[in-house]
């Protein structure tokens, strides 16, 4: 296995999120990482956990990287979350990354949950599950 080509597909995605011109349009540069010191934006997305396994075999180290990636909002309503939910999906589906370390073969959806969160639900999120297959060649 090889845990190598995390950062190069992390760096990937959120460049790639930054620079769509569906997702811009919905939330600017809004994506993060962490979270910024201060106040946030009314909705934004978060870059979030990963589980990482092994997928290499005959030809060389691979993995395969199960990640979120978190809509959040304070606006009323789900419309605007799933709407931005959506271009996340549209630009990240069979993407054609560019990895600084390895390659991507694939990047698959997986799986998403809408939820209210917080103190009288005011906060809504929706995390999506992404799944990446990577060669660390």
């Amino acid at each position: 296995m090889s845990y190598g080509v995390a950062a190069a597909l992390q760096e990937a995605v959120y460049q790639h999120l930054l620079a769509d011109a569906g997702v811009s349009a919905l939330v600017g540069t809004a994506i993060y990482d962490a979270l910024p010191a201060g106040t946030l934006p009314e909705t934004y997305v978060t870059l979030g956990p990963e589980d990482a396994r092994d997928r290499s075999d005959g030809t060389g180290a691979g993995a395969e990287h199960r990640f979120t990636v978190t809509v959040t909002t304070t606006a009323a309503g789900f419309a605007g979350a799933k709407d931005l939910a959506a271009a996340i999906g549209d630009a990240l589906i069979d993407a054609d990354l560019i990895l600084s370390r390895g390659s991507l073969v694939g990047l698959w959806f997986d799986r998403a949950v809408a939820a209210r969160v917080g103190t009288g639900g005011t906060l809504r999120t929706i995390t999506q599950r992404f799944r990446a297959r990577v060669e660390d060649n």
